[in-house]
């Protein structure tokens, strides 16, 4: 496991900074695929239908569902997804269109599949999905697009990288005091206090490093709160997890599972960013 979260970083880490630093379109459609990848196992994970045998036996663990097997509602709002992440290329004005729109065509899909007694339940579920993982993820798109939008980016991957890496091995090697034990049982008070400070840390240097336009203040107050929001997005994705049934989302990612237990955090620290950039640094 392990040796496989460090291949995986190896061959990982160099694509997403080459993918950063190309930026336009290209840059746009890759997240937009990824995205709509994640949204595929957030749907598989999560659909009504299958989770029966997890209410049912809660100690259950499925395996990853997959992904191009699923009911057709679920095929077309991972497209919406697709859809909605590229739209933000264009600002906030068309991707609020864009939800609108699937908004709306997830109630005209619903409608034309005639089936009364599932409509609010999938309705419920399929827009859990797009805002999810669709409207959280085109903050991915909105921040490159801001003013040193490459080096924003950096500094929310990298920062939120080591604030989970160093999460990780404090709690295993220190870890005793669970925080949330019926939803990430691996989840330790140690392990978080890890993963404070060293996203605190890399949140100062990486402001450094990379140049940007923020005072030392403004950088250490986006340091205090980017840790607690990227546990706050791992705890979110096992919470869904554990509701599913699943150990992980999927298996695309070796060491890891699916695309969604890797960007989880990001889900949550990547519109930190923006926001914070948006409200307080400019």
């Amino acid at each position: 496991m392990l040796a496989q979260r460090v291949i995986t970083a190896v061959v990982g880490i160099p694509i997403l900074v080459l993918l950063n630093h190309i930026g336009d379109g290209i840059y746009t459609v890759v997240a937009a695929l990824l995205l709509g990848l994640a949204a595929l196992e957030f749907f598989a994970t999560t659909d009504p239908e299958n989770l029966a045998t997890s209410t049912a036996h809660p100690h259950i663990r499925r395996a990853p569902p997959g992904l191009f097997q699923q009911r057709r509602p679920a095929m077309l709002a991972a497209c919406a997804v697709v859809v909605v992440v590229i739209l933000a290329d264009g600002g906030l004005d068309q991707l609020a269109g864009g939800l609108a729109a699937a908004v709306a065509g997830v109630f005209v899909l619903l409608v034309l599949s005639g089936e009364p007694h599932a409509g609010l339940r999938d309705w419920s579920w399929l827009l859990a999905g797009i805002f999810y993982v669709g409207f959280l993820g085109a903050h991915f798109i909105l921040l490159r697009d801001l003013d040193q939008g490459e080096e924003w980016v950096l500094l929310a991957l990298f920062a939120t990288f080591v604030a989970d890496t160093a999460a990780f091995f404090a709690g295993r090697r220190f870890g005793r005091v669970l925080i949330a034990p019926e939803i990430s049982p691996g989840k330790t008070l140690e392990g978080s206090f890890a993963g404070y400070i060293g996203g605190f840390v890399a949140v100062l240097l990486l402001a450094w490093l990379l140049d940007l336009d923020i005072s030392a203040s403004e950088a250490a107050l986006l340091g205090l709160l980017l840790p607690p929001v990227a546990i706050a997005g791992d705890l979110a994705e096992s919470l869904l997890k554990r509701g599913g049934g699943v150990k992980d989302t999927g298996a695309i990612v070796p060491g890891h599972g699916g695309l969604l237990d890797r960007i989880d955090s990001l889900l949550f620290t990547v519109p930190l960013v923006y926001y914070f950039v948006l409200w307080i640094v400019y």
